[in-house]
């Protein structure tokens, strides 16, 4: 059987990625749920395929089920508990779309997770890890604003690639950064940080900026926006360069800003609205690990 392309999952990945502004990453991980279902019904349910299409309207629970049931033993539970979030949001858009009439992924429950507290580096590492990039060439002073402005600002990747020119104020000190459902919130750039933008500014002018990206602000060598898997490459490069033995990542340079400001005494709530998260809740895990290092001096002290 020829690969379903399915209008409507086609329809939901562009409305994911142009109304709610998802990054590429988690647009990637819908694609792939979705496509892991259609391959399933159109083998085991093949009724339900006509013209190529699925018939999403004549799915019941019992058949997502059936596909949970046959996941659940070859995928982790964190991966489980994805795939049936990506089918919440599916339905939900059919739903709205009224090509069907019920959301039937609601009744399914998600896996109980395991607690997991987010990695970081402790100060000395982070501090480490910014001064990695000591060259004097472009692709260096890049990766330096790069990983400055992730540690002092607390961006998401899908965030620090979309920056524009004029989204800094240098002279203020802050970026506008644009997160989840296109929300935009305002956020300082340390004194590090905008020094080493204004040296990778003196350097962006040596490569040839291609028509239609002059007001981007990280560019890759060819003149174009920079791929969040160069910037992944990039950090863990450093990593190495520096002899960390941890895997550092956009998201862990994130957990690191948050984490440092809840060590120094900074609100929740004033974190919460650095990260941009809608939900208090999101940022709370952070007061784990101040009360993980608190009981840590305890122990050493005692």
């Amino acid at each position: 059987m020829d690969k379903i392309k399915d209008l409507h999952i086609e329809a939901f990945l562009i409305f994911l990625k142009t109304e709610k502004n998802f990054s590429h990453h988690t647009l990637r991980n819908y694609q792939i749920d979705l496509t892991d279902l259609v391959e399933f019904l159109s083998k085991q349910f093949p009724k339900l395929v006509i013209s190529q299409q699925i018939q999403w309207e004549r799915i019941d629970a019992h058949t997502l089920r059936s596909y949970l049931a046959q996941a659940y033993g070859r995928l982790k539970t964190t991966s489980l508990a994805r795939h049936i979030a990506t089918l919440r949001s599916f339905y939900n858009f059919l739903v709205k779309q009224r090509i069907i009439q019920a959301n039937l992924a609601k009744e399914i429950s998600l896996p109980k997770l395991p607690k997991t507290l987010p990695k970081f580096l402790d100060e000395e590492e982070a501090a480490r890890f910014m001064e990695a990039s000591t060259e004097d060439h472009f692709s260096s002073l890049r990766d330096r604003a790069m990983v400055e402005l992730f540690y002092s600002s607390g961006l998401r990747i899908g965030e620090l690639v979309q920056l524009k020119v004029s989204d800094l104020d240098l002279k203020e000190g802050m970026v506008r950064a644009s997160g989840k459902g296109r929300k935009e919130r305002i956020v300082p750039i340390g004194r590090l940080a905008i020094q080493a933008i204004e040296k990778y500014f003196e350097a962006r002018p040596k490569i040839c900026i291609q028509t239609g990206y002059e007001e981007i602000l990280f560019l890759g060598v060819q003149g174009k926006k920079i791929h969040p898997s160069v910037i992944a490459k990039m950090l863990q490069s450093l990593a190495q360069k520096i002899g960390l033995s941890k895997k550092v990542t956009p998201h862990m340079l994130r957990h690191s800003f948050a984490t440092h400001l809840m060590n120094h005494g900074a609100d929740l709530r004033g974190i919460q609205e650095l990260l941009g998260h809608s939900s208090l809740s999101t940022t709370q895990k952070y007061t784990h690990i101040n009360l993980d290092k608190l009981m840590s001096v305890y122990d050493k002290a005692h």
